[in-house]
C-alpha cells in the first residue's frame, strides 16, 4: 500500500478503448477495458458511470458472470482475475493465477471455472488456452491455482479463440491452422489451408465466430475473405462456403442472437451485415471513420457497437443505424501540436484525426469535439504526401487559434498559416485569415502575446522558421467592402540575428520582452519597437527550449540546451544566474505560480524536476518517472486550488501537471488514492449516487433539500432520523449490498444497539412527547378540536425546542382559545 499523500504516476486517461470486445450488460450499460480500469458508460447518455480500478497492469479481457448478470469477470497482465459488482464499481474477489492473463472467455455450463490464455512456459511466443477454476472462499484475495490446458498453440487476441453452441466445443485459429476441441468427446480436430497465396489470396486467419444455435464457424482472413465452416465434427467431411467482399484483413466477426445475420469489420471502416450466410444478401454501414477492431452483440439483440483503433466506440442498432458515438483520446501516430491547454474549456489540444484539432476533456475522458483544420479529404494510402497539422497556439483568452499546416517535401515544403476566431453565436472558430507561405521554411516555434489587459487590437503572434527570421502578426482592419469580417492578420515585422535559423520564440509575462533562440544564441527584443535588446549565448549545443520565470521570478529567463545543459540568466544584471547539467526534453512553466517542471532522459529513464529559477536547488525530484519517454508536458489550472496536502506538493495546488509518452499514454501525478481518484458513483454505494440524472430526480432533490432545511428552521428533530444519519452500523447496513453484507446474527446486535437511546440523558424531544401524550390522555372534546389541540401542543413543543417560550397555557385558557378560533369573524369582510 502506497501512504496517503505519496505523489505517484498515474494513467489520466486516454486509454485504448479497444483492449477487448466490450461487453453489453442486460440493462442498458457498455462495459469496456480502459487502460488498467474497466469503463461503464450509458448506452442512452454516453456518460461515464463508473471507472472500475484495482489492476495493477493492462486488463485484458471482461466478461458478465453467466450466473449473475449482475456481476463481471476482468483479467489483467497482473495475473488476477477480479469478480466486480459494476452497479456499485466495486470489487467482490480477486483471484490470483500467477502467470499474464491475455485474454478471457466465460460459459454458462462451467459455474466455478473460467477460460484464460496464457503464455506457455518455457516457450516464447506460444500460448495456451487453459480451465482455471476460481477457489471458493470467505476471503476476498484467493489463490486460484488449479489449471487444467484445453488448447495449445493457441493466438494470444480474444478474436482468435470462440466457443460453440451451448459451448459443446472450442475453437481457436492461429496462422492456416483451425483447431475444434469437443468437451464432452474429448476429441481435437485440426484443419489447414495451403500456404501458397493463388490470384493474391492470403488464406492466414485473422478472427473467429460460433454461430450460437448451429453446428457452424465463421472466420476471417488477411485477404478480406469469410469462411463459414460445417460439418468439422470429421476431419474428412468437413465443408466451407466463402464470402468475400473486404478488401483487406477482416478484423472481426460476430454473430447475432438468433444467429440469422453476421456482422464483420475491417480496414475500410464499414460495418458488413450478411443475411442468411448468403453473400447476395448484405447491408452497409459505411464512413464509420476508422478501422473496426472489435464487434460486440448485446443479449437481446437490439444493438452492437464496435471498437475502433482511432478509439472510438460507435453504438449502432440492429436496423443497422448509427445510434451513438464515444470519442476518447485519439492516438496520433505523431503528436506535432504538442500539448495545447485551451483557456475557454481547459481542454488538453491536440493533433487527432489527420488534418483535424481534437479538444479532449480530462474530466470526462472523452473527446469535446473535433475541429478540421485542413479542410481535404483524407486519403489512406502509404506514402502520399498530404497536408498535415503541425503547430496550434490560443491566444491568452481563447479567442484567437492560430494554426501551421505543411505537407512534407524535402526541398519545397507547403506552408499554410491560418487564424481562426471563436464565434459565441456559434460556439466554434471560423476561418478568418489565411496566408499561404508565410516563411520560406519550417515552421518551429509560434506565441500570442500575453498581455490581459490590452485589447483585442494590441494582439500580436510571432512565428519562428528555419528560413532564419521570426514574423510579428498583427491584426489590422479589413478595407476591402466585400470582406465578411472586420479584421484581418498581416505582417508586421520581421526580425533575424545574423543569418542563423530561429527555432524557439515566447513572451515574457507582462508582454515588454520577446525572447527568440537562434541556435546557440537567445535574442531579447522589445515588444513595441522591435529594437535587440540582449542576447544570451551558452555553448555548446543550441538551444532546445525557453521560457520566461512569472510572479515573483518573472526577471529570470530560462534556457535548456540539446548538449545536456539547463541555464537561468538574470534579465536585470544581463549575466547567467546559474546552470545544471541536465539533459531536459520537456521544459514546461506553471501558467499560474512561479514554478517550472522539467523532464530528463537518460539512461532509458525519464525524471521530473520541480524548481524555481531563483533557486537552484529542486523543490521536488521523481527518478524513474515512467518506463516511456516523456515527449510533451502541460499545466491544466485547476478549477478550485487544492487546500491540503504537503508543503512540499504546493507546486500541484493550482494547476496539474499532465505528460504524454511516446506509447501515447497520458499520465499525471496524484497524492489521491484510488477510491478517491474514482467517480462518486464508484466510491460511495448509496443507491442515490448510481442513478441516472433525470428532470425529476432533480426537482426531487431539489423538494429534499428545501424540506431538510425547513425542519432545521423550525427545529423539528426526530429522534429516530437523527440516529440514523449519526450511527455508522446504519449507514453500512443500509448502503451496501447484499450480497457483499455479513450475517444478520452479526448485524443484528449492533443494529438494535444504535437504536437504543440513553435514559441518563433525556432529550428535550422526549420532554415535549410526553407532554403532548399527557395532553392526549385528558382530552375530551370533539375530534375536531382534538387536532387542533393536537397542533397547538406540537406548536409549542417547537417553541420550547427553540428555547422560545417558558410558561404553558392551562387547560381551562386553551379551551377558551379553541372557541374563539370556533367563532365565525367573516361579517368583518363587510367592512
Amino acid at each position: 500500500m502506497v501512504a496517503r499523500g505519496t505523489l505517484r504516476v498515474v494513467r489520466c486517461g486516454g486509454s485504448a478503448l479497444r483492449g477487448a470486445r466490450a461487453v453489453f450488460s442486460a440493462d442498458s450499460y457498455l462495459l469496456c477495458t480502459a487502460g488498467d480500469f474497466v469503463k461503464v458508460y450509458s448506452v442512452t447518455t454516453e456518460e461515464t458511470l463508473r471507472l472500475m480500478g484495482g489492476h495493477a497492469d493492462l486488463v485484458t479481457g471482461i466478461q458478465l458472470n453467466p450466473q449473475n448478470h449482475m456481476q463481471l469477470y476482468s483479467s489483467s497482465l497482473d495475473g488476477s482475475i477480479k469478480l466486480w459488482d459494476f452497479m456499485d464499481g466495486i470489487p467482490i474477489k480477486t483471484f490470483t493465477v500467477g502467470s499474464k492473463l491475455l485474454a478471457l472467455y466465460t460459459l454458462a455450463s462451467a459455474e466455478d471455472s473460467v477460460f484464460v490464455v496464457i503464455p506457455k512456459k518455457g516457450e516464447r511466443d506460444t500460448f495456451q488456452l487453459v480451465s482455471v477454476k476460481l477457489t471458493k472462499g470467505a476471503g476476498q484475495d484467493l489463490e486460484a491455482k488449479e489449471l487444467s490446458v484445453v488448447l495449445d498453440g493457441v493466438g494470444a487476441s480474444q478474436k482468435h479463440i470462440a466457443f460453440g453452441r451451448e459451448g459443446e466445443y472450442v475453437v481457436s485459429v492461429k496462422g492456416i491452422n483451425l483447431q475444434v476441441y469437443f468437451f464432452k468427446r474429448k476429441l481435437l480436430n485440426r484443419f489447414s489451408l495451403r500456404t501458397v497465396k493463388t490470384k493474391g489470396g492470403d488464406n492466414q486467419f485473422s478472427c473467429v465466430a460460433c454461430h450460437p444455435t448451429e453446428d457452424c464457424i465463421a472466420t476471417g482472413h488477411a485477404d478480406g475473405k469469410i469462411r463459414l465452416w460445417r460439418n468439422f465434427h470429421s476431419r474428412k467431411e468437413y465443408t466451407y462456403s466463402t464470402l468475400h467482399w473486404h478488401h483487406d484483413i477482416v478484423m472481426d466477426l460476430a454473430f447475432s442472437m438468433e444467429g440469422t445475420r453476421l456482422l464483420s469489420g475491417g480496414v475500410e471502416s464499414v460495418l458488413v451485415q450478411w443475411h442468411n450466410e448468403s453473400s447476395c444478401q448484405k447491408d452497409f454501414l459505411p464512413r464509420l471513420g476508422s478501422p473496426i477492431d472489435y464487434i460486440s452483440m448485446s443479449s437481446d439483440g437490439a444493438l452492437c457497437c464496435t471498437l475502433h483503433t482511432d478509439n472510438r466506440i460507435t453504438i449502432i442498432n440492429s436496423n443497422l443505424r448509427f445510434s451513438r458515438s464515444i470519442q476518447g483520446l485519439i492516438k496520433s501516430r505523431d503528436v506535432k501540436t504538442g500539448l495545447v491547454v485551451d483557456p475557454r474549456t481547459k481542454a488538453l489540444v491536440m493533433n487527432g484525426e489527420p488534418g483535424h484539432l481534437q479538444f479532449y476533456c480530462l474530466q470526462s475522458d472523452q473527446q469535446l469535439f473535433s475541429l478540421d483544420i485542413v479542410q481535404r479529404q483524407y486519403i489512406h494510402e502509404a506514402g502520399l504526401k498530404q497536408s498535415d497539422l503541425v503547430k496550434v497556439a490560443f491566444s491568452p483568452q481563447g479567442t484567437w487559434l492560430a494554426t501551421v499546416e505543411e505537407r512534407e517535401e524535402v526541398t519545397d515544403p507547403e506552408l499554410e498559416l491560418k487564424l481562426w476566431f471563436y464565434e459565441e453565436e456559434t460556439q466554434s472558430f471560423k476561418l478568418n485569415t489565411r496566408i499561404n507561405t508565410p516563411h520560406d521554411n519550417h515552421i518551429t516555434d509560434m506565441c500570442f502575446r500575453d498581455m490581459d489587459e490590452l485589447e483585442d487590437d494590441s494582439l500580436i503572434l510571432v512565428t519562428t522558421g528555419r528560413d532564419c527570421v521570426f514574423k510579428v502578426w498583427a491584426m489590422v482592419e479589413d478595407t476591402d467592402p466585400e470582406a465578411q469580417q472586420n479584421v484581418s492578420w498581416s505582417c508586421d515585422f520581421v526580425g533575424s540575428y545574423h543569418n542563423y535559423q530561429a527555432t524557439n520564440c515566447c513572451f515574457s509575462e507582462d508582454g515588454s520582452l520577446l525572447a527568440v533562440s537562434f541556435e546557440e544564441t537567445v535574442t531579447l527584443w522589445d515588444s513595441v519597437t522591435w529594437d535587440l535588446k540582449c542576447t544570451f549565448c551558452h555553448p555548446p549545443g543550441n538551444i532546445r527550449n525557453i521560457c520566461f520565470g512569472r510572479l515573483t521570478c518573472s526577471k529570470y529567463l530560462i534556457g535548456a540546451t540539446d548538449y545536456g545543459f539547463l541555464c537561468c540568466w538574470n534579465l536585470l544584471t544581463c549575466a547567467l544566474e546559474w546552470s545544471a547539467h541536465l539533459n531536459v526534453v520537456v521544459l514546461q512553466p506553471d501558467p499560474l505560480s512561479e514554478y517550472i517542471a522539467a523532464v530528463s532522459w537518460l539512461s532509458k529513464e525519464s525524471s521530473l524536476f520541480v524548481f524555481k529559477p531563483n533557486e537552484p536547488r529542486p523543490i521536488y525530484i521523481q527518478r524513474n518517472l515512467c518506463k516511456e519517454k516523456v515527449l510533451l508536458a502541460a499545466f491544466v489550472p485547476r478549477d478550485e486550488p487544492e487546500t491540503t496536502g504537503p508543503e512540499k506538493y504546493l507546486w500541484l495546488r493550482r494547476s496539474q501537471l499532465f505528460f504524454l509518452t511516446d506509447t501515447q499514454e497520458l499520465m499525471t501525478l496524484s497524492t489521491k488514492p484510488l477510491e478517491e481518484r474514482l467517480t462518486p458513483s464508484s466510491k460511495q454505494l448509496a443507491v442515490e449516487e448510481s442513478l441516472p440524472v433525470t428532470p425529476f430526480s432533480l426537482l426531487l432533490g431539489k423538494h429534499r433539500r428545501q424540506q431538510s432545511q425547513e425542519d432545521i428552521d423550525l427545529g423539528k428533530l426526530v429522534v429516530h432520523n437523527k440516529h440514523e444519519q449519526a450511527s455508522p452500523a446504519v449507514k453500512e447496513l443500509l448502503h451496501t449490498p447484499a450480497h457483499v453484507l455479513p450475517s444478520a446474527s452479526f448485524l443484528c446486535p449492533i443494529f438494535i444497539n444504535s437504536l437504543l437511546i440513553s435514559k441518563d440523558n433525556k432529550s428535550a424531544e422526549e420532554v415535549a412527547d410526553e407532554v403532548e401524550m399527557e395532553s392526549e390522555k385528558t382530552e375530551d372534546d370533539s375530534d375536531e378540536e382534538r387536532d387542533v389541540a393536537e397542533m397547538e401542543q406540537e406548536d409549542t413543543s417547537h417553541m420550547e425546542l427553540l428555547g422560545e417560550m417558558t410558561c404553558k397555557l392551562s387547560k381551562s385558557q386553551e379551551k377558551e382559545l379553541r372557541k374563539i378560533r370556533k367563532m365565525d369573524y367573516s361579517w368583518i369582510s363587510a367592512f
